[in-house]
């Protein structure tokens, strides 16, 4: 049987058109016309924001720190229920995470669980000087009330939208609600890069300034003066035209992701011990990955033993993201916690959501995951 991943790469056909104009007029050196290109059909995808591209979501985040001077001893509030990425940038920059646990409708930062994070940094003597909220799955999160926290105490929002392109919250798109957002473009995103993100702002003086540091901090001179330092941290090129030909097919990326979670909540409706990350009224996710929990109390099977079934079919699928608060390297950090996160990624799994899965792959998955209902 072929393999079947969790999410590969999809090419949409122009792509090749990009690259082939970058090798013909020998644009292989790391900026070019791909880049200026990609960077305004972002902008234009996102409200005509201003637009950095980079080598990884990673790098945008530690920017978005290093802009809003995170140093030694801030504070930064982090979604815990995250891949490390979200976090480890902080520690990039030597401040200290405060994690907030989820709250179970989107499975994102949980509001009244930010407040209580902001009061114990003030008890501590210090404002957080970011909240850094993730939009998990595709999902939004709360933003509405999240913001109203974040306002009250003038904390402003890092929006982590790297699993989010093309979601959105109040008619408005992941990636508009932060002072600064990041995006990602890593292979198994709803589109791909290879390798690259974003960093995205309507203040244009972070983007130039993002544009500065990501490219080593050359000051204007006729030799390498550095008056900063600086970081290898731009988009190739090369990437950027796999992005451009990805940008075309964007629409069609979601509308095949949110077909699928409405096959999988449609085969598994009748398991009443299946649960799905939903939308709410005024919500619309991407659906960039299918995520179910199991309750195995009202069962005989966990999300673990159709992991490992799925796995014995060739097919890849993953746990729910492990909480940053569980995390050795973030062991002894301050978090504030529901029980939510710890509960997801107990019970949690995410499936095969790949927007070329066809429904034969489909069927296949369907099929294993609905024998471990009947052993």
């Amino acid at each position: 049987m072929k393999k079947i991943w969790l999410s590969s790469p999809h090419m949409g056909g122009k792509e090749m058109d990009f690259i082939k104009e970058a090798f013909d007029t020998n644009w292989i050196a790391p900026l070019g016309p791909n880049v200026d290109g990609f960077e305004k059909d972002v902008s234009e995808y996102l409200g005509n924001q201003h637009v950095a591209a980079l080598s990884s979501g990673t790098a945008a985040l530690h920017l978005a720190l290093i802009l809003l001077g995170v140093g030694s001893e801030d504070y930064v509030i982090c979604q815990s229920l995250t891949f490390s990425a979200s976090a480890n940038p902080i520690l990039y920059q030597n401040a200290t995470p405060v994690f907030i646990d989820s709250e179970p409708d989107t499975w994102n930062m949980d509001p009244e669980q930010l407040e209580a994070g902001i009061k114990y940094c003030l008890s501590h003597g210090k404002l957080p000087k970011a909240i850094i909220v993730v939009h998990l799955y595709g999902m939004p999160a709360k933003m509405r009330e999240i913001n109203l926290v974040a306002s009250k105490y003038g904390i402003p929002i890092i929006e982590d939208a790297a699993e989010a392109l093309g979601s959105r919250f109040d008619g408005i798109k992941c990636g508009e609600f932060g002072v600064m957002s990041i995006l990602s473009f890593n292979g198994n995103k709803i589109i791909t890069t290879s390798g690259g993100g974003a960093l995205v702002s309507r203040v244009e003086d972070y983007i130039v300034k993002a544009r500065f540091l990501s490219t080593q901090a050359r000051d204007p001179a006729p030799h390498y003066e550095h008056s900063s330092v600086g970081y290898n941290y731009r988009m190739s090129n090369i990437s950027a035209g796999i992005g451009r030909g990805q940008m075309l097919v964007l629409e069609e990326r979601i509308k095949k992701r949110r077909s699928i979670f409405d096959f999988y909540k449609s085969e598994f409706s009748d398991l009443e011990s299946i649960s799905f990350q939903n939308e709410d009224i005024n919500s619309f996710s991407n659906r960039w990955l299918t995520c179910i929990t199991v309750d195995d109390k009202s069962c005989k099977t966990t999300n673990e033993s159709i992991r490992i079934a799925l796995n014995n079919g060739n097919i890849e699928s993953r746990p729910i993201w492990k909480p940053m608060h569980l995390q050795p390297v973030f062991r002894g950090f301050a978090s504030f916690l529901n029980g939510t996160s710890e509960y997801l990624f107990k019970h949690g799994l995410c499936l095969p959501s790949g927007s070329n899965l066809d429904e034969a792959d489909l069927r296949r998955i369907s099929s294993i995951t609905k024998r471990q209902f009947i052993k």
